[in-house]
């Protein structure tokens, strides 16, 4: 098996709660680096408003470094105001040139400040600690990383300490980042408020108790419609938002071409929603069936050294995840922030629209899991496994 096959081989399971079973993990391959990146300050941007540029931001991020090195099946996680790309060590200098360009883009685009890193593998494993990887099938299109053994907490850690630092582009540098799309305005709650959650395990506690901790809340979810799912069945509503369209014609063509690139999405949209509502295809693509698949190929729950998750859920249901959450928490077994807002956003990669494998971003849309974090008090992330 080859570095670029890796992560088409690990085995797929499709009920979340495998997420804390070890069976479903493999280890990343000797060589292996971490492409990381977060949003300096995010949190006060969400609080001045900019929740969507940050958003947007951190998608950016998986959208330059799958571009910059071929769209390949490679492992990474969307964390709000950032993201991490797993990749083969022959792609570190692609990853690189990615990340750089990227952090230009952020900070003369969108006025945001983008911390960067490339961490090997192998220093995460010289500290006691690992990255391993399941794969989790979120609908028969579309799989998504999950990650677990300390490591990308760890690497988290050291670039917010200033190491593994990748050296700053020139002004004027772009990304490549085809197939970023902004366009869904906010979806709202159905079933009471969207609820982003973010669950750690405690310092020093037997893996078992956080293990148990996650399932219970992942069982409460699993009561309501779609485990609580934020994006209806069929699709978000044809809600499209003018800022969210003019961030995407200035992500993905220069300034000379903007309008161009509005026009050209405007198009785009007239065209899906009058094949949707005449129930005709054109050519490959099918407009209801492409709407059902956004909300398929959504990844609003995820496990990256602990549980992320952005629910919709009513008052009962989470009550009984916040009454999990503070025993566990009062026991020393997890921390966990939480952040209640009204509605959810959605961030999308869809490199092509007739293909069925475009992905879908959610976090909640007045802060989500950026809140969620800074809400969280306690030590440093507790290296015991569950698995």
């Amino acid at each position: 098996m080859t570095d670029e096959d890796f992560f088409a081989e690990v085995p797929l399971f499709s009920a979340f709660e495998g997420v804390t079973d070890a069976a479903n993990y493999r280890p990343l391959p000797v060589g292996w680096v971490l492409a990381l990146a977060d949003i300096v300050g995010s949190t006060q941007a969400i609080g001045a408003g900019r929740y969507k540029d940050v958003n947007m931001a951190g998608a950016s991020v998986i959208s330059a470094v799958l571009n910059a090195v071929g769209k390949g099946d490679y492992p990474f996680v969307f964390g709000g105001d950032g993201a991490l790309i797993a990749l083969p060590g022959s792609l570190e200098k692609a990853a690189r040139d990615a990340l750089a360009a990227v952090q230009v883009w952020v900070e003369e685009d969108l006025g945001l400040m983008l911390r960067i890193a490339i961490v090997p593998v192998a220093d995460t494993r010289a500290q006691g600690l690992d990255v391993r990887v399941a794969r989790y099938a979120a609908s028969p299109h579309v799989t998504y990383a999950m990650f677990w053994g300390g490591g990308t907490s760890w690497a988290e850690r050291q670039m917010k300490l200033g190491h593994y630092g990748v050296e700053r582009a020139s002004p004027g540098t772009r990304p490549d980042l085809t197939g970023l799309s902004c366009r869904w305005s906010p979806i709202a709650a159905q079933n009471g408020e969207i609820v982003s959650i973010i669950a750690v395990p405690g310092e020093g506690r037997p893996g078992e108790d956080f293990r148990d901790l996650v399932n219970g809340i992942v069982a409460i979810t699993s009561e309501q419609n779609r485990g609580s799912h934020p994006v209806p069945a069929d699709g978000p509503q044809f809600a499209f938002s003018m800022r969210g369209i003019n961030r995407e014609a200035k992500a993905t063509a220069p300034a000379g071409r903007r309008l161009r690139q509005k026009l050209i999405i405007f198009l785009q949209l007239a065209i899906t929603v009058l094949c949707y509502k005449l129930g005709i295809p054109l050519g490959r693509f099918d407009a209801r069936r492409y709407k059902r698949d956004v909300a398929g190929n959504s990844d609003f729950r995820k496990f990256d050294d602990g549980l992320k998750m952005t629910v919709d859920v009513d008052a009962e249901h989470l009550k009984r995840i916040e009454t999990l959450l503070e025993r566990a928490q009062a026991g020393g077994i997890a921390r966990y922030g939480l952040h209640r807002q009204a509605s959810a956003l959605m961030t999308c990669f869809v490199p092509t629209p007739v293909s069925r494998d475009h992905m879908h971003f959610i976090d909640g849309a007045s802060g989500g899991y950026a809140v969620a974090a800074s809400q969280m008090t306690g030590k440093s992330l507790s290296t015991a496994s569950v698995l």
